[in-house]
């Protein structure tokens, strides 16, 4: 079974970047689409952006097209989520997932999470 681990999340002011890490172990990385979504407070989980098993295709929801750019490494077996021009609304939980299928933006379809890493944006 893949295991995932996000890392990278905090505490910054609007306008300020943070870069996400999603490190995998256990199983070979390149079989699976990553995904990113957040649970903002008191909200369902929502999709954020998801990378192709070669990392040559991305999508991203609206609020984060333009601002949020996914890297995969396959032989590091991570993806990294770059945030930049951080918002207040961006504030959640951020969660990696993996799918060994192609994407979907749908949480439903994923049975492989990481814990999730906090970011706030605040003044």
């Amino acid at each position: 079974q893949l295991q995932l681990g996000e890392s990278g999340g905090g505490l910054v002011h609007p306008g300020d970047s943070l870069r996400l890490s999603c490190t995998t172990s256990g199983r070979p990385f390149n079989i699976y689409t990553i995904t990113w979504f957040r649970q903002p407070p008191g909200k369902e989980r929502e999709f954020v952006a998801t990378i192709s098993r070669d990392g040559g295709v991305s999508n991203y929801s609206d609020s984060a097209k333009g601002r949020f750019t996914l890297v995969r490494d396959n032989l590091r077996s991570t993806v990294f989520l770059q945030m930049n021009s951080l918002k207040p609304e961006d504030t959640a939980v951020y969660y990696c997932a993996a799918r060994a299928l192609d994407t979907s933006y749908d949480s439903h379809d994923y049975v492989i999470w990481g814990r999730g890493t906090q970011v706030t944006v605040s003044t």
